[in-house]
């Protein structure tokens, strides 16, 4: 029997829509001259400090730009916003892939913007060591959240940083503040020992586990159950719900294996359900008691200053590795020592030696 060649497939080509039905010169034109002017840092300072996301996200751009060209500039927006600064609570969010990170920000944040917060996701996406590019798509996966007047996302490439937080997040957070968000999230790529890098710019450190993945022994080891300031058991629902508090019980007695933290503080262990939006609430208070812990014994400002140290010696470092390398003599020297090693003509050290001496 023959075929029917005529039958309709799935995969086909639709008509197109001409330019003129879907773009209009006038609009066009706008957008071009918007993108042209170029405000002042002044200006786009007064405009962050008003609460102005446009001119937010432009200085934000500025901050993350490797351009010494946008460096002064950049410089001078944080200066005029520092003084609207550090009035937020900074929550650092991580775990593993697929335990349900943006589902459960988004549930999270959503939250809280009903209960009259203003919330800015810092989410840092992982950069390919290849091609040095990132999806940036944390705002497609928070689609309600991205919506929220009282909510903003910001993805940025992790690039070469440490932990995947990207380098210039600390000077972000600054900005989201004199924006008049009073509670930022940042949510890093996945987890490790490298992951203290987040953990040295935010106030409490949230942890997402799952139950069944073998992570109840993790409990044991040191690292980053370590430092969290509370674990999250997420996905506790369904079939899953028995298995996640058996997890939450192990954790428990995992977590009382360790010394105290200098805090004070004794970190909690909690479920909740992000798909169904369950036991949001109780980590939110988790938080507030742990605020409130911290601000009395003032271990929450020195936390802070010890903080603000810390980033004075990454920043030194960063800025002298960014002009060695950047130097021209450098370059050069470096590429010829590479093709030494290639070679097998010196060896690494030397190298190394050789181009630190000049």
């Amino acid at each position: 029997m023959a075929k029917n060649t005529k039958s309709s497939s799935a995969l086909h080509e639709k008509k197109g829509v001409s330019e003129s039905e879907i773009t209009n010169k006038d609009s066009i034109e706008t957008i071009k001259n918007r993108r042209r002017h170029k405000p002042s840092a002044e200006v786009l300072a007064q405009g962050i400090i008003k609460g102005d996301i446009t001119y937010l996200s432009r200085a934000i751009t500025l901050v993350e730009s490797s351009n010494p060209l946008h460096l002064e500039k950049a410089n001078t927006i944080i200066k005029h916003c520092l003084p609207y600064a550090n009035k937020s609570v900074r929550i650092g969010i991580t775990g593993v892939p697929g335990v349900g990170k943006s589902t459960f920000i988004e549930a999270f944040g959503s939250q809280l913007t009903t209960n009259g917060k203003k919330v800015a996701v810092l989410a840092v996406d992982p950069s390919s060591s290849l091609t040095k590019g990132s999806i940036l798509g944390d705002k497609t996966r928070m689609e309600d959240l991205v919506k929220d007047p009282n909510a903003f996302i910001r993805p940025s490439p992790s690039g070469s940083s440490l932990g995947g937080v990207a380098r210039k997040t600390r000077e972000t957070i600054i900005l989201c503040e004199a924006a008049g968000f009073d509670t930022i999230i940042i949510e890093t790529v996945g987890v490790g020992q490298s992951e203290t890098a987040v953990h040295s710019m935010v106030d409490f450190f949230l942890l997402l586990k799952l139950a069944g993945a073998g992570d109840e022994l993790q409990g044991i080891k040191r690292g980053i159950i370590e430092m969290a300031d509370t674990i999250v058991i997420n996905k506790a629902d369904g079939d899953n719900l028995k298995a996640a508090k058996l997890a939450k019980v192990e954790f428990n007695r995992a977590l009382h294996l360790y010394p105290a933290k200098a805090s004070g503080w004794q970190p909690k262990v909690t479920l909740c359900s992000a798909l169904q939006q369950e036991g949001i609430d109780a980590i939110w208070d988790i938080i507030n008691d742990y605020v409130e812990a911290t601000q009395k014994n003032n271990y929450f400002e020195h936390h802070r200053n010890e903080q603000n140290k810390f980033w004075l010696l990454q920043t030194i470092e960063d800025r002298l590795k960014s002009d060695f390398f950047g130097d021209s003599k450098i370059k050069e020297a470096l590429k010829s020592q590479l093709e030494l090693i290639e070679n097998g003509k010196t060896t690494p050290f030397a190298a190394a030696e050789y181009i630190l001496s000049l």
